[in-house]
């Protein structure tokens, strides 16, 4: 499994990726906005654009996105991306790090694994504490936080997706490898 930054050879699998949420009708979490768009390089351009504070758009903070690539057929299997700080409302609702496994490839550890290959990035960003918060139903997510080292903070309702979030800190100490 590899994680790397999206590039155009990638796009015939990002666009499957997005249309497997797509059918499902499921959120696409830590896909920064790729349901938003039809064609994979115009998401690529958009994400590329994230990486700088001059470049974001407003209202947003500075990111970087990652595809999850099983090796032996090089197919997307998750998607995740690190936000290089917190405002208001990531601070409240959404965190650090954002990220899903496509439906099709749950339940077989991908996003634990995801998880941990990212943590080291976000030290090397000069964060010292992530957050990360999922759905108080996402016993899936949770169970991902947790292995992980997330440590519960507290309960948070999000009027916009009427839903509570669990928040979670996860201390990158110097056990966290580079």
């Amino acid at each position: 499994m590899i994680l790397i930054e999206p590039s155009a050879e990638y796009s015939s699998q990002i666009a499957s990726y997005r249309l497997e949420f797509l059918q499902s009708g499921e959120s696409m979490d830590g896909t920064g906005g790729l349901r938003n768009f039809d064609n994979p390089l115009d998401w690529i351009a958009y994400s590329d654009s994230f990486k700088d504070l001059r470049t974001v758009s407003e209202g947003y903070v500075p990111s970087t996105q990652y595809i999850f690539v099983r090796e032996d057929d090089r197919k997307i299997v998750g998607m995740i991306q690190i936000r290089h700080f917190l405002n208001d409302y990531l601070e409240k609702f959404g965190g650090h790090i954002g990220y899903s496994v496509a439906p099709s490839e749950r339940r077989k550890g991908y996003a634990a694994l995801m998880l941990k290959l990212t943590l080291p990035k976000c030290k090397l960003l000069g964060i010292k504490n992530v957050l990360i918060t999922c759905n108080s139903d996402n016993e899936g997510s949770r169970k991902t936080i947790l292995k992980n080292g997330g440590i519960y903070a507290s309960t948070i309702y999000e009027p916009e997706e009427n839903c509570n979030i669990e928040r979670y800190w996860i201390n990158l100490s110097d056990s966290v490898a580079n």
